[in-house]
Formats: structure tokens, C-alpha cells, sequence
């Protein structure tokens, strides 16, 4: 009977998670956030950074997120001990606390592509996990142009770092007739919630150890501990 069980038991299927990436605190937190809690060893994970008009953005930024070298050491001796599995796992979700914490403490600190710097932090967190980037340029408002992509690429979830503020959680980013413009231009993440196919998530960190505020279309001020 057991053994019949496990047949009908089926594999998780793959999903493609994608994390807006700038070089903000609130993007540091969706990362954090998507590496401690939201991807699956079988996702696949693309970090879209959306360029402003054409510009070029290396240059744009002027400062960058460094990849401390406390991660990397950390991942290397975990990687050459000979431990139990139980330890391999332990393990690993101490190197995935550790890099993610790193990623939103450092980030405006050192210099270098912050793109390939994330893209590393999440292979050292997460090493079975796909992980590649992409910059696109933004075509009229930069909510249009993710949500384009995220159809282009048939993304399951996009995860946005957000920054609330007291007439955005009282008004929300809803427009008559769903129009994309409102008085003093859109809020990203808002807009993104209310209007993507697929799940849409806005984190917020709070704190250090405070853990996180999760929005989504169904959720509001989701309250997610650390």
C-alpha cells in the first residue's frame, strides 16, 4: 500500500520566479525574501532589472552591491565538509539566512555589476536553483514593461520589493477605467499587484529581525516573522 502511495505521490512542478532587481534596500529585501522563503530548489529564478529610457545602467548607479566575503567562505566550508545530510541541510538554510541578511545589510556598499552580484548571492544560497538575469528597457511606464515581460517569458510569480507609504495603503494603485497613470505617476509595486496574470508579491522588510509585510491581490499587510 505505501508503495502505491509514493507512485501516485508526483514530482513539484517547476516554476519561474521573477525578482525586480535595482539597487535598493527594497530590492534587496524581495530577494531576501524570495531566497529564505518563496523559491524551490526546482524553480527557476530570473532577476529583470528594467533600464530607464535606454540608459546605460552600469553607469547609471553610484553605488553597487559587493558580495561579502563572509558568504563565500561560509559556502565554501559547508561545501567541503563531510556532513550527514541533516547537517547538508542545516547547513544550507544557515548559508541561505546568512547570504540573504548579507545582501539587504551591504547593499550601496562596493562597486562592481549589482546584477551578476545578486545572481551570485543567489547561487551560493541557493546552488540547485537556475538563476539568470536580464535587462530590459523600459517602453512608456515601467509597470507595462514588466508585466509585458513577465507574459513574455510566462513567469508563475513576480516578487517586487515595496515601499508603502500612508496615501498608497489608504487609496491603493486602482484607477478608473484601469488607466496606468494617476496625479503624480504609478506606484510600481501597487500597480503590478492589482493587475498582474500571474501572483504578484510586494515585500517589505521590517527591521532587521522584524521580519516581513507581504502584499498581494487577495492579502493585504501580510505580516511574515523572519
Amino acid at each position: 500500500m505505501e508503495d502505491s502511495r509514493r507512485g501516485l505521490t508526483s514530482t513539484p512542478q517547476s516554476r519561474k520566479i521573477m525578482v525586480i532587481a535595482d539597487p535598493t534596500r527594497e530590492s534587496a529585501a524581495a530577494l531576501q525574501y524570495t531566497l529564505s522563503h518563496a523559491v524551490l530548489e526546482q524553480d527557476e529564478l530570473i532577476l529583470v532589472h528594467v533600464e530607464n529610457n535606454g540608459g546605460t545602467w552600469k553607469n547609471a548607479f553610484s553605488s553597487f552591491l559587493r558580495l561579502p566575503s563572509s558568504i563565500s567562505s561560509s559556502s565554501s566550508s559547508s561545501s567541503t565538509s563531510g556532513s550527514s545530510p541533516g547537517a547538508a541541510n542545516a547547513n544550507a538554510n544557515a548559508n541561505t539566512a546568512i547570504a540573504a541578511s548579507s545582501l539587504a545589510s551591504e547593499i550601496g556598499q562596493g562597486e562592481g555589476n549589482f546584477l551578476e552580484q545578486m545572481k551570485r548571492i543567489c547561487e551560493i544560497a541557493q546552488p540547485k536553483v537556475r538563476v539568470h538575469t536580464e535587462c530590459i528597457t523600459m517602453e512608456g511606464i515601467k509597470a507595462a514593461s514588466i508585466l509585458l515581460h513577465g507574459d513574455k517569458l510566462g513567469v508563475d510569480v513576480i516578487i517586487i520589493g515595496q515601499r508603502r507609504t500612508i496615501s498608497a495603503s489608504l487609496l491603493g494603485s486602482r484607477r478608473p477605467g484601469g488607466s496606468l497613470r494617476g496625479p503624480k505617476g504609478v506606484d510600481t509595486a501597487e500597480y503590478l499587484i492589482e493587475n498582474s496574470k500571474c501572483t504578484c508579491v510586494g515585500v517589505q522588510k521590517k527591521g532587521q529581525n522584524g521580519g516581513y509585510v507581504l502584499n498581494t491581490k487577495t492579502h493585504k499587510n501580510f505580516w511574515l516573522l523572519a
